[in-house]
């Protein structure tokens, strides 16, 4: 049986109670409200497959693949305490993003989040597809360096991965770290933007966090767009920050490698 039976013609969970409260209504609901109250779920094809999405009208606020629709519904119910409706055909906007990882166009409503988790999702927002930044460089920016360990438990909670890229943050050695879709999902997400894995693996085994070019003395994350364009001649590795900084190097503007390595 459907997680949205049994409706009425608009598609209602009848057993909903928010819902069974505006049927209870003595005089008709006052235009827009349902859509206020409730939010509206599609399925969309992701990169890494179907994925399910609620809506509200203020935006994108849960995103889950792996699930059915009854688990999905159950899950968002769970989380949200709002009804969830059929939501009827993807908006193109939102279909283009999950297609293209750029999620230009599409509204999220990241309400009910706490001050410090949605820092941390509009800080992991602003990292470009094909690049990765440690869970410190998030800490750091957000102007909590010590809260790294935070930063992980708050992207784990992330509602809408792949629109708030959370798989492009790794562990502060190197190492890919966990994603709310598993390992598998993440890797696949980061070569399909072009992430040179291999590379990225051989440089942790290294502790080499940083790189700079002699030729423009600026350093790097190393998939940093301007790190990639370094020819093997004026390649140099980095620990930490600090140490490129005594060697005369100054911070990329691009990718902001705020936060040390240790």
């Amino acid at each position: 049986m459907s997680a949205l039976e049994p409706t009425d013609p608009q598609g209602l969970d009848r057993n909903d109670p928010l819902v069974a409260g505006l049927s209870a209504l003595a005089a008709d609901a006052p235009a827009g409200l349902l859509d206020r109250v409730a939010a509206r779920w599609v399925r969309v094809d992701a990169a890494i497959g179907g994925v399910y999405v609620a809506m509200t009208d203020q935006g994108v606020a849960y995103l889950r693949t792996g699930q059915d629709e009854e688990d999905f519904v159950a899950s968002f119910r769970g989380r949200f305490g709002r009804p969830l409706l059929p939501g009827g055909t993807p908006p193109p906007a939102l279909r283009r993003a999950l297609e293209t990882g750029r999620p230009t166009g599409v509204r999220l409503d990241l309400r009910g989040l706490r001050p410090f988790e949605e820092s941390v999702l509009r800080a992991a927002a602003d990292i470009p597809r094909g690049e990765l930044r440690p869970y410190a460089w998030i800490a750091e920016r957000i102007g909590r360096p010590k809260a790294v360990r935070a930063v992980g438990t708050a992207l784990g909670h992330n509602p809408v991965p792949l629109l708030i890229p959370c798989h492009r943050v790794v562990r502060s050695d190197g190492q890919i770290g966990q994603y709310v879709f598993g390992v598998p999902a993440k890797e696949r997400l980061l070569r399909m933007e072009d992430v040179n894995l291999d590379e990225v693996g051989t440089l942790a085994a290294k502790k080499i966090h940083f790189v700079g070019s002699d030729t423009t003395g600026i350093v790097c994350f190393p998939t940093c767009r301007d790190a990639r364009r370094i020819t093997p001649a004026h390649w140099h590795g980095f620990r930490t920050l600090a140490q490129a900084e005594s060697a005369g190097y100054r911070p990329c503007l691009h990718c902001r490698p705020g936060a040390a390595v240790s």
